[in-house]
């Protein structure tokens, strides 16, 4: 029989032999309980690419042992994988499978500056001081997308399913660095449905701009060059880059009384000079630019050149600028949205211990947060904010306008953490995210496998995507033709941290937990005084 019978039957949410089949496939409910099932077998896996992930603690675009490790996974596992992609040395895309749908999963890998902290440990203790750590959590995604993945291979082999895989890293989401590359290369052209995931306290999905709290942006640094010369003997013969900078910085917050309440703008000073007795002749501010839609965005970013531009015209100095990074806000597909939340209802919240509760308790307590511990319950599907607010940022969002796409949150950390700290990474190897981890394994396995068997489900997705979310609005980069992935970032301080860090990399060979390997009593918590 051809191909066409196959699809009807599909449809019925069967697999029928159709006479191309060794085997008939269970009905689609039965296919589900099957991969969570798989997904258990593999928990000491997932474990394992939590706990070596989290070792590694590599900055944005440096992040070479993990994706060594991850990919090795994969190319072990029959995953054809192309390597350096939309020009991206740590950067890889992972294939299995044939014909449609073709499903994305994606996830993120870097970490964060100054967060190396013991996992386990309920208060600042870092592994090594100063040194990079997961303070953000993202050595979990990768744990639950290739778990997932791992197990759908195994499910389409046996059951001879039709359809693709592919596996993305978010290389260097921190910096926003790479998505927008990764949309001019076409590296989703061909895909139907993208399953991002991400680190959360909580177990949810969401659709349209969910509760809101999500801002796009645009990330730039300006360099100025000025002229150097002896700061007391002749400072009338210099022209001071920083003194261009500062001026800049403060064009900005006088400007900031008058943006909209929906604007977020940051800075640092990457570049403020050599030395006190010299003019400083270099020096370079990094802004962050947000708001909540694409004018917006470029409305904050031509002003940002605007006052930079007038910076030199009062100190005779000159500037490039170099944008870095950039993201629109999500906009994320009800219809898969609204089948991941039945699956996510369906694993339910880990069963936490007393030692993980405690944990969560003890780290609350300790930086001052609301102390509940863990949630116990998942979290129902919200209709999208009327208003959004704004917040933080991420680079799925230029996917998302792209693709039919859907971020699951799996809880796999601690409620009422700052976000971006040695806080952060606590609970990041602990049984709290390798429960959370294996949760949101399932979760991505089993709604994969409803856009396998039920191709009506991909066209419903693509309809809300074209009539609802890309109706009265394009995607439009903010990339230059000229623009480049800002590679060279993060390598000199992941040059100084490495050696020290490699000392301290899990193995599983040896070890069967990362807390085994470092020593550390689960949970660790101060003493009541």
């Amino acid at each position: 029989m051809t191909r066409f019978c196959v699809v009807s039957c599909i449809a019925a949410v069967l697999l029928a032999p159709c006479g191309l089949f060794a085997q008939q496939s269970p009905q689609l409910p039965a296919l589900k309980q099957e991969a969570a099932a798989e997904v258990d077998k593999l928990q000491t896996l997932t474990q394992q690419m939590v706990d070596e992930i989290f070792s590694f603690s590599e900055l944005g675009f440096q992040e070479y042992e993990t994706s060594r490790y991850v990919t090795g996974i994969l190319e072990k596992n029959g995953f054809h994988v192309e390597h350096g992609v939309a020009d991206v040395p740590t950067a890889w895309v992972a294939t299995y499978g044939s014909g449609k749908p073709v499903i994305a999963f994606i996830t993120d890998i870097d970490c964060i500056p100054r967060a190396s902290q013991k996992p386990g440990v309920a208060y600042h203790d870092p592994i090594v001081e100063g040194a990079p750590g997961h303070g953000e959590g993202h050595n979990s995604g990768m744990a639950v997308n290739v778990t997932a993945a791992l197990v759908l291979k195994k499910l389409m082999n046996e059951y001879h399913l039709a359809g693709t895989i592919k596996l993305v890293p978010g290389v260097a989401e921190e910096l926003l660095g790479t998505k927008a590359f990764y949309v001019r290369a076409g590296l989703f052209k061909d895909v139907d449905i993208v399953l991002g995931a991400h680190v959360e306290s909580e177990f949810s999905t969401s659709y349209g701009t969910g509760n809101g709290e999500w801002s796009g942006l645009v990330s730039v640094q300006y360099f100025f060059h000025g002229k150097a010369a002896h700061a007391a003997a002749a400072p009338w013969e210099g022209r001071s880059a920083l003194d261009a900078v500062e001026l800049m910085d403060t064009g900005w917050d006088f400007r900031r009384e008058h943006l909209r309440p929906a604007q977020r703008s940051h800075r640092v000073i990457i570049n403020g000079g050599d030395q006190p007795n010299v003019v400083p002749s270099e020096a370079a501010v990094w802004y962050y630019f947000r708001e909540l839609d694409y004018p917006h965005i470029k409305d904050l970013y031509d002003l940002g050149n605007t006052i930079a531009d007038s910076a030199t015209k009062m100190t005779g100095t000159t500037v490039d600028h170099k944008l870095v990074g950039s993201a629109w806000p999500p906009y994320l597909n009800k219809v898969i949205a609204e089948t991941q939340q039945k699956n996510i209802e369906a694993v339910g919240m880990p069963k936490w211990s007393d030692a993980d509760q405690a944990l969560a308790k003890a780290l609350q307590k300790d930086i001052g947060a609301k102390v509940e511990g863990l949630k116990e319950k998942v979290e129902s599907l919200s209709e999208p904010v009327k208003k959004p607010t704004g917040g933080g940022s991420d680079d799925i969002g230029d996917i998302s306008w792209n693709v039919p796409m859907v971020y699951l949150m799996y809880p796999a950390n601690i409620p009422n953490l700052p976000g971006h700290s040695w806080a952060n990474g606590v609970a990041m190897a602990t049984p709290i995210a390798h429960k959370g981890s294996t949760a949101g394994a399932k979760v991505q396995a089993m709604t994969a496998l409803d856009f396998f068997l039920q191709p009506q489900l991909v066209q419903q997705a693509w309809d809300y995507f074209r009539n609802v979310q890309t109706k009265d609005i394009r995607y439009e980069t903010f990339l230059s033709p000229d623009d480049k992935p800002a590679i060279e970032m993060n390598k000199e301080k992941m040059e100084k941290f490495a050696p020290q860090l490699k000392k301290y990399y899990y193995d599983p060979a040896r070890y069967k937990t990362y807390l085994e390997q470092l020593g550390i009593q689960y949970p660790t918590v101060k003493s009541n005084p």
